[in-house]
């Protein structure tokens, strides 16, 4: 896949870029293993310093680089400029917090005396060199929420981003260094996919994290097992979104048409199985299609906006597969199901509902990135708790509910890393975030995420005399 920006909105490249020469591959290895050996000895206070900096100029760079975005990928300009304050938001979380999270564990004397110890500490310590391989879904918050706690930790990071986002993955190299950052602490590899193992696999990276397609995951994880090195994964998701019949039907249906087609559906944790129970089902079916129609599908830099095109021609195109496969096999279009006619140029597709799902489709069971839901009726919690968990992944869940033994239940049985009820799933600086199953395994965000990369050190004295 050539590295180049192309407008999704109008199918135009705009830019090509060329990937960087072996040579150059290794001058920023050297530069990371050197940049590292002298970050990591430096105080929190410094790591604070510098991360706050880099917050204020992504905020006062919100706008541009949402266009940028916008005009890579293909996002509302107006979400574009949403997750940019959510970069800033984590950036400053973490530089606020990062010491606290990363304080010295001192384990009470009396669960340590037998070891012989007259005390005991446990240190957080920095890995080293992370590689980053990113997507373009979110191409600015997927990276900053890995690099925001890596650098607070002391690590330094490697980017390897997906290849038709260049202009963001080069506008990050760009905002760490303005921020001050020592040279080799944040770097941008224009690479294919192809150079990834090499990179991986040299002893100057320690660890990798991942986020991407299933079988993306399966080749990192699978040389960074051969290596033997720490790894993150955060794949694909399929998320099921429960409402039972005590729920606020109105508010669900409104809150799901937002939870389906952010990102223009593009989105791991958006919601993609509405699975409802017979009680509420014809209540919801007709507010949430009514809702899907109502979208203003268009140019992504137009305010009004409300979905755009898709990011690629064959991200549409396998999108499609999906819906003609459950079409031809007896699936009910609600609404949508096809291409927008008034869009010639471009790679949109229209909100799409579709009902009567059955296991031998396609969709049942593949994730669909883009603006498709799939719709069921349930007659209990029993039965959808067994469809929801019918998938191979398993990465957040939503439930729309007022009874506490059916939030009991779910909580208990939702293959999940998360579950969210009376809400769409989201993701927070403070809240530890990522799958079960094919989704992938480890934490990013929270404490448990900027612990991923650190070496927990024990720190063990003997008796004094």
């Amino acid at each position: 896949m050539p590295i180049a920006t192309v407008n999704p909105a109008t199918g135009e490249t705009l830019e090509e870029f060329e990937p960087l020469a072996p040579a150059e591959v290794e001058h920023r290895l050297t530069a990371a293993a050197a940049a590292h050996d002298r970050y990591r000895t430096t105080t929190f206070a410094e790591r604070a310093r510098l991360l706050g900096r880099a917050a204020d100029l992504l905020e006062a760079d919100t706008d541009s680089v949402a266009r940028t975005m916008t005009t890579e990928m293909g996002k509302p300009v107006k979400a574009a400029r949403a997750e940019a304050a959510k970069c800033v938001k984590a950036m400053r979380w973490y530089a606020e917090n990062a010491e606290e999270l990363l304080a010295d564990e001192h384990p009470a004397q009396a669960d340590v005396t037998d070891s012989g110890a007259s005390r005991a500490v446990v240190h957080y310590r920095p890995l080293g060199v992370v590689l980053a391989v990113m997507p373009w879904n979110f191409p600015l918050w997927q990276v900053v929420r890995f690099a925001a706690p890596a650098l607070m930790a002391g690590n330094v990071g490697l980017l390897k981003h997906a290849s038709n986002v260049p202009r963001t993955a080069l506008y990050l190299e760009d905002l760490f260094r303005r921020a001050g950052y020592p040279e080799g602490c944040f770097q941008t590899l224009l690479v294919g996919s192809d150079a990834i193992e090499g990179i991986l696999r040299d002893e100057r990276v320690a660890a990798a994290t991942l986020t991407g397609s299933e079988p993306a995951g399966r080749s990192v994880a699978s040389i960074a097992g051969d290596e033997i090195k720490k790894t993150v994964l955060e794949l694909g998701g399929s998320d099921p979104y429960l409402v039972l019949p005590s729920a606020d039907v109105e508010r669900a249906a409104r809150t799901a048409v937002t939870a389906r087609v952010q990102n223009n559906g593009q989105s791991c944790i958006a919601a993609k199985r509405f699975i409802v129970h017979a009680d509420v089902y014809d209540d919801f079916r007709e507010m949430f299609v009514a809702g899907m129609r109502e979208l203003t599908v268009g140019d992504p830099l137009a305010e009004e906006t409300d979905v755009g095109p898709l990011a690629s021609e064959q991200g549409r195109a396998d999108l499609e597969e999906l819906v003609d496969d459950a079409l031809g096999q007896g699936a009910s279009a609600l609404c949508g199901g096809q291409r927008p006619e008034e869009r010639e140029r471009g790679w949109f597709y229209s909100p799409t509902v579709l009902a009567d799902i059955t296991p031998k489709m396609r969709i049942h069971r593949e994730e669909t990135f883009g603006p498709v839901a799939t719709l069921y009726r349930v007659a209990d919690l029993d039965e959808a708790l067994a469809l929801a968990n019918d998938t191979p992944f398993g990465l957040s869940s939503n439930v729309w509910t007022r009874d506490e033994g059916d939030i009991a239940r779910c909580v208990r049985d939702l293959q999940a890393g998360g579950v969210f009820f009376n809400g769409m799933t989201a993701s927070h600086p403070g809240l530890p975030f990522g799958g079960v199953k094919r989704s992938g395994y480890g934490r990013e965000l929270s404490g448990h995420g900027i612990r991923e990369f650190c070496n927990a050190t024990t720190v063990w004295h003997g008796p004094t005399e």
